[in-house]
């Protein structure tokens, strides 16, 4: 309204259901804060606490651990050469074989029960074959020997080119684990992409088909490959993250030792409680086209997990934390008749 010299203006009050539209707005926003504030205090709180007590574990092991290395530096002389190829093959490939023992036992007797229940394909490799097991493990120990080892007595002087990988002094802890972060991303990223060039069917045929004839895999078949591949696909993926990083042997057999672990857990064949789930790859071996990676990450971004997230073995595809075979709490779909 206006009137006499002056102007004034008067501002229409508000409709009482606006009025509550920005109030229901307005708590919800507060609500919003208050949600993720509170989230984001408990995370930080939780990974401070988690982060505070791996700490003083390491702390207090610290000592021991770097007693015992510099021990073992003086029982080899200073032989560095023969410390980086105890570190990065001989403790490894025994890790290696050591699981597979338990794997193989289950494998070829049935036995024991509390394994052999936690099988994924429950109508192959009961028992597996003995004659093509024996095949399998023939090129398994030809890779690593005539394979994997000359890999590793090159990656020494590379190794010493990058900085000192058996330096008297342990990496600390939180240094530990930036690097197996970055090894496994490493990993993820170059296996991802070689695996999927092995699977174009002009190279197919020639090498990866070899690795496929086991539709329904056991742990050992993780390093059954044709050389080509056990270089590029089983080989490099590991071995270029602790080459980038110029890492000290005991994080390089740390990481190998894992990595030996992860595969043959994914190729185990049997999806055991409180073990990372083998369900992705062994979906691979079963349908061929789908889980190229080791994370699942670039299988997201590239689709190529798609079929396998509308199936019982992505559902099954979770870390198993009963004795309930997942076979039994998440079976199968009736087949109609």
């Amino acid at each position: 309204l206006k009137g006499g010299g002056g102007s004034a203006s008067y501002r229409l009050p508000l409709p009482p259901s606006k009025i509550s539209q920005n109030r229901q707005v307005w708590d919800s926003i507060k609500k919003t804060v208050f949600v993720l504030g509170t989230g984001l205090f408990v995370f930080a709180a939780f990974r401070n606490s988690v982060t505070w007590h791996l700490q003083q574990f390491w702390g207090a092991s610290g000592d021991f651990w770097q007693t015992q290395w510099g021990k073992l530096h003086d029982f080899f002389g200073g032989n560095e050469w023969a410390l980086f190829f105890l570190g990065t093959m001989l403790i490894p490939v025994g890790v290696f074989w050591f699981f597979n023992a338990i794997l193989l036992f289950a494998d070829l007797s049935g036995k024991p029960n509390f394994i052999t229940r936690y099988r994924i394909q429950i109508d192959k490799n009961n028992p597996v074959d003995p004659v093509k097991l024996r095949h399998a493990i023939r090129r398994v120990v030809f890779n690593q020997m005539f394979l994997s080892t000359p890999m590793v007595l090159l990656m020494y002087p590379v190794m010493q080119w990058r900085g000192n990988p058996c330096g008297p002094e342990l990496p600390t802890f939180h240094w530990v684990l930036l690097e197996l972060s970055f090894f496994g991303l490493m990993e993820e990223v170059l296996f991802y992409y070689s695996h999927r060039l092995f699977h174009h069917p002009t190279i197919y045929k020639h090498i990866h088909k070899i690795h496929h004839e086991w539709t329904a895999p056991i742990g050992v078949v993780s390093v059954y490959a044709h050389p080509v591949e056990h270089v590029f696909s089983n080989m490099l993926p590991p071995m270029m993250g602790p080459i980038i990083l110029g890492s000290h042997v005991a994080t390089t057999m740390l990481w190998f030792s894992l990595a030996l672990l992860i595969t043959t857990i994914s190729h185990c064949g049997y999806h055991l409680p409180f073990l990372p789930s083998p369900e992705f790859h062994d979906f691979h071996h079963l349908k061929f086209n789908q889980c190229y990676g080791v994370l699942g990450v670039l299988d997201h971004l590239h689709g190529t997990d798609q079929v396998f997230k509308q199936t019982k073995a992505y559902e099954r595809h979770i870390l198993l934390l009963n004795f309930t075979p997942l076979s039994q709490s998440v079976p199968d779909a009736a087949k109609e008749e």
